[in-house]
């Protein structure tokens, strides 16, 4: 009992969670191994080596544990290691590859339990204790909240749509719409929305502001006495 609370002691100050007993690691909590195996205070190699030595020093003088199995538990630690570190790498250089570009990362408030969603442009990446930091806006996110990353089309699209439909919002009431005032306004965004708007923004539109400017199109056309133009494209 005695050598079981010393090795335990040896372990336990280099925060690792083990009890060994006749040379054997009997309890290392498998939910806490893997959650350690990513801080700088957990069960890394140098943990990891020094319960092989509390293993040797105090394992049973009549059935001492081979060197066989001790090189088997430490070759399978190591491919573990270069498994970690592997995907450690891959998230670093995933994070370099999002600088300039739009994402949006989950929130979680540590008080009330909320999540809320982060969106924004990636200014830098900083990097501390093999984590990669995304730089939005001032603030650093965590990678591992990243939920989305948009392609630089798809937010040119956006603002495309944005500016579309403030402008639909800044007409007046149908029964306002005068030919001086609004006529070539509405035009030009009839012209825009059918020959220069792209598909991927026509798609990203709310559907109802594309009732609305069909709506103030088909008005002009009857304040000029003109059959009612449509949205869709004539083919040839």
């Amino acid at each position: 009992m005695a050598e079981t609370n010393a090795v335990n002691n040896a372990v336990n100050n280099n925060s690792v969670s083990a009890i060994i007993k006749d040379g054997q690691v009997q309890n290392l909590d498998k939910s806490k191994e893997s959650k350690n195996m990513n801080t700088a205070s957990g069960y890394d190699k140098d943990s990891f080596l020094k319960i092989l030595v509390a293993q040797m020093k105090y394992q049973d003088p009549m059935e001492p544990t081979s060197n066989t199995e001790y090189i088997s538990q430490y070759a399978t630690f190591t491919q573990v290691e270069q498994l970690n570190n592997m995907a450690n790498s891959m998230s670093l250089s995933r994070a370099s590859e999002m600088v300039g570009k739009t994402v949006t990362v989950n929130q979680v408030n540590a008080d009330t339990g909320k999540t809320s969603e982060v969106q924004g442009v990636v200014d830098f990446v900083t990097y501390s204790g093999n984590k990669a930091y995304l730089s939005i806006n001032g603030t650093n996110y965590n990678i591992d909240d990243v939920t989305e990353v948009l392609s630089a089309d798809y937010t040119d699209a956006l603002e495309v749509v944005k500016d579309f439909q403030e402008a639909i919002d800044k007409l007046p009431n149908l029964n306002l719409i005068s030919e001086e005032e609004h006529g070539s306004t509405i035009d030009t965004m009839y012209d825009f929305y059918m020959n220069k708007m792209d598909e991927k923004a026509k798609n990203l539109m709310n559907k109802d502001y594309v009732t609305s400017l069909l709506q103030f199109v088909n008005r002009i056309d009857d304040i000029r006495g003109n059959d009612h133009r449509t949205l869709i494209k004539a083919t040839t």
